[in-house]
């Protein structure tokens, strides 16, 4: 306005504020106008010379879809399964005693279970076919977080259709981009995915180690001193196994707690292992420690262990579940767990609830397993041994001097095979940074003897004495 009044007056013209007001207004217009029309310079006719073209494609680089992978990499020739599975296992035709299976309780192969399962497939068929918001929801799915949530004495459930999900889910559902998470290093693949889905500050802290994990705490709120208004953006979560898959250990509950309490941290348990087989009843960690359950805020944890099915769960309070109603992708976008699995976890979890002897059987049999490991003097001089008492899954990880451990590991597993026996290999991702020592996991179940555990460690000593004698008189 104020150029208007100032340029046409040293024209001759004079207007008064309207005049010039609306004379901006139609020159605007009319910019506009010539934008809209004018003619737009073709695309097309910007074309890359041969020699520019030919650049760009030698220098494109594509990732690759997967890691490099190994032509001697333990999961490219798996064993071939043969037959139902139970205290035996014909693997590539070899009838072996089993003990490598996550069998804990014997669920697998329960006639009384399988006639459950056959009926619900009559009725249901093999599929839910659609996710649990859309038709996929069954009467089945609805009792069986029922049972499960009374289980464990907590407000609700969730069931996912895989385990994997269920924790990789869960994680995403509450930890975002400008949370911490504490996680011990010793984690789960299934962790570590749910880790990377949130996007959230990662903090590890040493296996089983409460003292370096406060050394973590303590450093990140001297942070938070100095930061105010970003802490108070920024929630704070743990995240532990009952039982590591990876060492066999117990988490030291008692003192996490303490720690998350100290320091207002919730604390998230996977207990795929250690449901079912800790405490007197079974419910867990919790209950092996006397912890209240009150004091954990959710509890997650596969259906594909102890219970013999597949499929996930969450336990918590009524606010956690809802949330992961609409927050787990496992939960929202994923067919949900068909009916028949449902039907055999739901049996699975009753059996448990009303005859707890399996429960004290499996444990003798665990400290039974953990004793003689560990007093084999030829399996300690080779192995160290990992797991607790009370663990059905104990590792045995082999010496740093080993020369070769992967070779070593591969005829260890062969040697144990031809004696009829089987072993598992643990057998991991190259992106899988928590297992980096070769192992072999061994398992037991409420089905084995005591001399079936003895046919275990002599099985295991005689490779030991071949395998080594023989292999490091070659290298």
């Amino acid at each position: 306005m104020v150029s208007f009044q100032r340029v046409l007056p040293s024209l001759g013209i004079y207007v008064d504020g309207q005049t010039t007001l609306i004379l901006l207004e139609v020159s605007l217009v009319l910019g506009v106008i010539w934008l809209i029309f004018k003619k737009k310079k073709s695309c097309h006719n910007l074309r890359l010379t041969v020699a520019e073209e030919e650049d760009l494609i030698n220098a494109y680089k594509p990732e690759c879809l997967t890691a490099d992978v190994s032509n001697t990499y333990a999961l490219l020739k798996p064993p071939v399964v043969s037959g139902k599975i139970g205290v035996h296992i014909n693997l590539d035709g070899i009838d072996c005693l089993n003990f490598s299976s996550h069998n804990y309780l014997g669920f697998v192969g329960n006639v009384e279970i399988e006639e459950k399962t056959i009926k619900c497939i009559e009725t249901y068929g093999v599929g839910a076919c659609g996710p649990r918001g859309f038709y996929g929801t069954t009467l089945e799915h609805l009792e069986l977080e029922k049972l499960l949530a009374e289980f464990m004495g907590l407000a609700d459930s969730l069931v996912y259709s895989y385990g994997f999900t269920a924790i990789a889910s869960a994680i995403p559902a509450y930890a975002k981009k400008e949370d911490i998470i504490f996680v011990d290093e010793k984690r789960n693949f299934a962790i570590q995915k749910g880790l990377d889905a949130s996007k959230s500050t990662v903090k590890y802290f040493k296996h089983n180690d409460p003292k370096d994990l406060e050394n973590i705490l303590e450093a990140v709120r001297e942070q938070d001193s100095k930061d105010v208004k970003r802490a108070r953006k920024s929630r704070r979560f743990l995240v532990v196994e009952g039982i590591y898959i990876n060492t066999g250990e117990i988490c030291p509950l008692p003192g996490l707690v303490r720690l998350c309490k100290k320091y207002k941290i919730r604390i998230f348990i996977d207990e795929s292992i250690s449901f079912g087989v800790l405490g007197k009843t079974g419910r867990g960690v919790t209950e092996y420690y006397g912890v209240p359950r009150e004091d954990v805020d959710l509890i997650m944890g596969s259906l594909e262990y102890t219970l013999g099915s597949i499929g996930g769960f969450c336990i918590g309070s009524r606010f956690l579940i809802d949330q992961q109603q609409v927050s787990g992708l496992g939960y929202c976008f994923s067919a949900s767990l068909p009916p028949l699995l449902a039907t055999a976890a739901l049996e699975a979890l009753r059996i448990i609830a009303q005859d707890p002897s399996r429960l004290a059987r499996l444990q003798e049999l665990c400290y039974s397993l953990y004793a003689k490991l560990n007093f084999s003097a030829v399996i300690n001089s080779h192995f160290h041994v990992s797991g607790d008492p009370d663990s059905p899954v104990q590792l045995l990880i082999l010496r740093e001097d080993t020369p070769d451990p992967e070779l070593a590991l591969t005829l260890l597993q062969d040697t144990c095979l031809r004696k009829k026996v089987a072993v598992a290999r643990v057998a991991s991702l190259p992106v899988d940074s928590a297992v980096t020592t070769p192992s072999l996991r061994v398992t037991v179940s409420v089905l084995h003897s005591e001399e079936q555990i003895t046919q275990l460690i002599h099985a295991l000593e005689e490779a030991c004495r071949e395998i080594f004698f023989d292999y490091c008189q070659d290298l």
